[in-house]
């Protein structure tokens, strides 16, 4: 039984939990973890849930009878080319071996079929949402289980398909962080896309898709050691299980639109203030303004933390193949005072710092490939005030994953609901604009709309 159906609210009904393996002809096969995917071990809550919608008037006997299982077969195919998603993060009890995702015969990834009676409009909107109506629509991963071997094998992604009856339809999805990257989730979601559209059959794909990279391009195992006894992995045991996406809470989410010709405003204004500025880039300004609008929410003086990660597949020496496969990402941290954030300065000062540390961080001979273990545990033992980090990237266009039944409505990453993260991803009515989804309080939501369109007006 899935753990998150211990207790269900009126507006979700469970239609069915299965397994859908690859291809019995599937090769056994395991992928050692570098320090890039070990990062995310460190982290209380290493888990992305992501959420698309979909408009799609079917009934339920269309969705259950040739919906779902043309789903599943086109799901099949792809975990054939992408074996990790069906295998399992594999832990063993000696600390001198590096964890592998491993897939073995018989290893699957659970899917949940399900019918909703929510108001597909609603939750599809931009204006503030309660985040508890979209828990129920996310899968959760299943329990860690002890193998013969006494390793700890760990699932680490989970489909949800769910029906909302003449209206519409969405597809839940829960990684482990340490399967892979956007990037890496991207270029499954793009074969998924292919062999569904091309009614099951991978054909298509293998003549017009990228296949994954598994070798392991770089090899640091100075930092592997490191970032493993930062992640304490021996503590991880069959009783080692995620955090619930659970209810009630006061918290709600919405959507807000940067658009290319605000973009191009503030870097404009940051530009003008700061000529000598190295990157003052679309990312720069959007994020210097988020965080300029998170600061103007407290009253007081306190340390605020501002993260975001970056790609390092073309900043590698030499550099990573874009279809590598597993995470290539290093975070870069910047943690001044609210007082100095404040105001219409302070989003140029926001920018500056976010400028400087890019520019710092990729331009130093070992900013992509160091030992920041001691950073990490600050998020395993609890950060002084306030954090905001990013998830996601404006330059990977997740409303490409149309599954032959037309793009995405909306694209939610619903983890930010406990990450204290922003999600930033590509928006989907036109190339350039900048769609951010943030998680607050309600009290604190309001503010913050008022922040958001109120700079705007006054800063532009």
């Amino acid at each position: 039984m899935n753990p998150q159906m211990d207790f269900l609210p009126p507006f979700i009904t469970v239609l069915e939990h299965s397994q859908v393996s690859p291809p019995a002809t599937t090769a056994c096969n395991s992928l050692p973890l570098t320090f890039f995917d070990i990062l995310w071990l460190s982290l209380p809550d290493p888990v992305v849930h992501t959420l698309f919608f979909y408009d799609l008037p079917i009934t339920n006997t269309h969705f259950t009878q040739t919906l779902v299982p043309n789903l599943k077969q086109s799901l099949s195919i792809t975990l054939q080319h992408f074996f990790p998603f069906a295998g399992k993060l594999t832990i063993f009890p000696t600390s001198t071996r590096l964890p592998e995702i491993r897939y073995v015969e018989g290893d699957s990834t659970a899917f949940t079929v399900a019918e909703c009676n929510l108001d597909f409009n609603d939750l599809t909107g931009n204006h503030p949402r309660n985040c508890d109506k979209f828990y129920q629509l996310i899968p959760l991963l299943g329990r860690a289980a002890k193998a013969s071997d006494d390793s700890v094998r760990i699932p680490v992604f989970s489909v949800q398909v769910t029906l909302f009856p003449d209206r519409g339809i969405s597809i839940g999805m829960t990684n482990h962080h340490s399967l892979g990257d956007a990037s890496t989730r991207f270029c499954f979601l793009k074969a998924w896309t292919s062999i569904a559209r091309s009614g099951g059959s991978d054909e298509p794909f293998l003549a017009n898709g990228t296949l994954p990279i598994y070798d392991r391009l770089f090899k640091y195992p100075q930092l592997d050691e490191s970032y493993l006894k930062s992640a304490k992995v021996k503590t991880f045991n069959e009783e080692y299980q995620f955090s619930r996406l659970s209810g009630p809470t006061d918290k709600v989410r919405a959507t807000f639109i940067l658009t290319r010709t605000v973009i191009n405003g503030l870097k404009q204004l940051v530009s003008t203030q700061l000529p000598t500025l190295a990157y003052v880039s679309s990312f720069t300004v959007a994020c210097a303004y988020i965080w300029n609008c998170f600061s103007n929410l407290d009253n007081d003086d306190k340390v605020v933390l501002f993260g975001f990660v970056v790609d390092c597949r073309s900043r590698m020496d030499p550099p990573i193949p874009s279809a590598y496969f597993g995470n290539c990402l290093m975070p870069c941290f910047n943690f001044p005072r609210t007082t100095v954030l404040k105001e219409k300065e302070g989003f140029v000062t926001a920018a500056k710092l976010i400028g400087e540390n890019l520019h710092k961080m990729l331009t130093d001979k070992d900013g992509v490939v160091k030992d920041i273990g001691p950073i990490m545990s600050l998020f395993r033992d609890g950060l002084p005030g306030r954090a905001v980090g990013t998830a996601g990237s404006h330059k990977i266009n997740f409303y490409e994953f149309d599954l032959g039944f037309g793009k995405p409505r909306k694209h939610e990453t619903i983890s930010i609901d406990y990450s204290g993260s922003i999600s930033i991803s590509a928006c989907r009515e036109s190339v350039g604009d900048i769609e951010i989804g943030v998680c607050l309080s309600a009290s604190e939501m309001d503010v913050f709309v008022r922040n958001f369109n109120t700079g705007l007006e006054s800063y532009i």
